[in-house]
């Protein structure tokens, strides 16, 4: 058994492994789809902001690729690839692109070559590392063999600060990744919050905090707001992720079914 493989416990779940399962992927274990399954009969409407939330991400990079001009996308919290990973996006619309793939799950490790195709003109990469060190992301040899940090990029933060815990811990991080990037860089990030949710719900999802029966801190928009504090947002701002720049012609469902804060900034 290998090292990677070692790291993977089967019996505990991950927010990466629970996510594939609730957009209906294979990659995962019978702890993932049971976390996953508990706060499904909570919640029944998170599957939609899952689905919702990918589908954002997939938005936003057209939008950086073909509209923004970016060419180097640093995505932390990758998860487990999909249809439409960032790479494949934002080759699509500039097939030079380079992108540097984070996360902490080794599973991620395992499907690594499937989110390392590249187009011939651009370049992919992945670094098994967390959010809570952006340092150790930031001196990490691959991500400047990949990107140059003189050049604007589009930093990627989706449905991973809410694994961040603690009231204005995540703003810190966000900081910290956006001190490293030039002026014309731009921050895309999605949030769980509980805003929506009537006050018994919230009053529920509060408890399972203190119990330790969900991974996810929720915030509210004014925190959210935060983390965009010098960056001039693009428009329509902060939005619901199902809000954000829709589809033409897109169903728009009630915020309550969705439950996710999305904004994009850019670095002035």
């Amino acid at each position: 058994m290998d090292e990677t493989s070692a790291a993977i416990d089967p019996n505990v779940a991950h927010p990466a492994r629970r996510y594939n399962y609730w957009l209906g992927g294979k990659d995962n274990f019978a702890a993932d789809r049971a976390s996953g399954d508990e706060l499904e009969r909570l919640f029944p409407k998170v599957r939609l902001g899952a689905v919702a939330n990918r589908a954002l991400l997939q938005r936003a990079t057209r939008f950086l690729a073909a509209e923004a001009g970016i060419r180097q996308f640093l995505d932390i919290g990758t998860g487990l690839p999909t249809a439409d990973n960032t790479h494949e996006v934002a080759q699509r619309h500039a097939p030079e692109s380079r992108i540097v793939y984070v996360d902490n799950d080794p599973l991620v490790m395992v499907h690594a070559r499937a989110l390392l195709n590249s187009s011939a003109e651009g370049r992919t990469a992945y670094i098994e590392a967390d959010l809570n060190d952006p340092a150790a992301i930031l001196a990490n040899p691959v991500l400047h063999d990949t990107i140059d940090l003189k050049q604007p990029v589009g930093l990627m933060l989706i449905a991973v600060l809410h694994f961040i815990h603690g009231h204005g811990a995540a703003s810190g991080i966000v900081g910290r990744l956006l001190d490293a990037l030039p002026a014309g860089s731009y921050l895309v990030a999605t949030h769980a919050t509980s805003d929506f949710g009537t006050p018994e719900q919230q009053a529920l999802y509060q408890q399972l905090i203190e119990q330790g029966r969900t991974d996810v801190w929720t915030r509210p928009r004014q925190e959210f707001a935060e983390l965009f504090d010098g960056l001039e947002l693009v428009e329509p701002g902060i939005v619901p992720a199902s809000e954000w720049r829709p589809e033409s012609g897109a169903e728009i469902p009630e915020r309550s079914d969705i439950n996710v804060w999305t904004a994009v900034g850019r670095k002035p």
